[in-house]
């Protein structure tokens, strides 16, 4: 019996990802000038309209405007006929400051008050997994880097043909071997928005880049279904509404692995959403080639306010490890912070085709 699993991508253009990349563009340029700020910045859009809004404390002033319209027509939103435009689109925003209830345990650790020197809190609470497996040299598995490889591709037809929109998802039904290797793809399927001219050829292309990246990997596919309802000429802003933090399972293991409750776009890394995610990933990495793992999952999980993680669970093909203290110290905000160098990522290029890449 075959067994089958499924994992899914999307294009930048598409909604939501548009969305989690307007606030990752504020948040980049709030950080440039004040890498201390606070900042949790979500994007809702639809016809005719973006909305940003959220809570961000800082010291700086950056020009929102100027961002959205920027990030939209970079991504290809820019002419009446892809169902949005940047440059003519509303722009709207809802903003205040950081509740100072959530900010007194941030700036001030609970394990550091009382006159020790401060130290900084988590931001909020929560569990975020990291995950890594020995599938690529991605440390990831192949369905994965392939859509992902899929949707970077498609964004340079979108920029080079006329027929292509920015809007558009993919997924991979694959077939698995007893110990979870892919074997074979049973079902690829890519649904693009376009001008609907030219189909045969456009198909087609697309078709011959997802058969190249698939025999990269050894892989060969049963069955393309491209476009399945036959049509997509309505799509973008006119097809659908987008939100920050809505492909939360994109933006992490495409199904692949257990993901937290909590969108990592728009947020500054004192956001253990954003942060605790990332050094999970990291110690997934290292863990993997420390024990010589197939896979490796490790869950953090955070109190509001406090530094230490409240645990760290590590699962693998070996069975549960037993963490190390240093990666208790290495979880603190403050370490996570200066060691992955947070205040200086650009989240804007990670928001585009999942945070974890490499």
């Amino acid at each position: 019996m075959r067994k089958l699993f499924t994992s899914e991508s999307v294009t930048e253009g598409h909604p939501d990802k548009l969305c989690d990349q307007v606030s990752d563009a504020v948040l980049d340029a709030i950080l440039a000038e004040d890498p201390d700020a606070r900042v949790a910045c979500e994007t809702f859009a639809t016809t005719g309209m973006i909305t940003v809004m959220g809570e961000i404390t800082t010291s700086t002033y950056v020009d929102i405007n100027a961002i959205v319209r920027r990030t939209v027509t970079e991504i290809g939103y820019d002419a009446p006929e892809k169902s949005f435009n940047g440059k003519t689109c509303a722009v709207m925003t809802a903003i205040h400051e950081q509740s100072p209830d959530i900010a007194m345990g941030v700036d001030d650790a609970l394990e550091t008050r009382n006159g020790a020197e401060a130290d900084t809190g988590a931001g909020d609470q929560g569990m975020m997994f990291g995950y890594a497996c020995n599938d690529t040299k991605e440390y990831l598995p192949k369905a994965m880097v392939i859509l992902q490889k899929l949707a970077r591709k498609y964004d340079e037809l979108v920029h080079s043909h006329k027929d292509f929109y920015p809007d558009g998802k993919a997924q991979i039904t694959g077939i698995y071997d007893d110990d979870f290797n892919i074997v074979s793809i049973k079902d690829f399927t890519i649904s693009y928005n376009n001008a609907e001219k030219n189909r045969e050829v456009t198909d087609g292309i697309l078709k011959d880049i997802a058969e190249s990246l698939c025999e990269e990997y050894g892989l060969k596919v049963e069955r393309f279904l491209i476009n399945p309802t036959g049509r997509f000429l309505i799509g973008g802003f006119e097809g659908d509404a987008g939100l920050t933090g809505r492909k939360i399972v994109v933006d992490a293991y495409q199904s692949f692995a257990n993901v937290g409750g909590g969108c990592m776009n728009g947020k500054d890394p004192t956001k253990v959403d954003l942060s605790g995610a990332y050094i999970a990933r990291k110690y997934a990495k290292e863990l993997l080639d420390k024990y010589d793992l197939k896979w490796c999952e490790i869950q953090l999980s955070y109190a509001i306010g406090l530094r230490r993680p409240l645990a760290i669970y590590i699962d693998s093909d070996k069975g549960n490890l037993v963490p190390d203290e240093e990666l208790y110290e290495r979880g603190e905000p403050s370490h996570i912070i200066e060691e992955l160098d947070m205040k200086h990522i650009d989240y804007e290029k990670q928001a585009m085709f999942g945070h974890f890449y490499d």
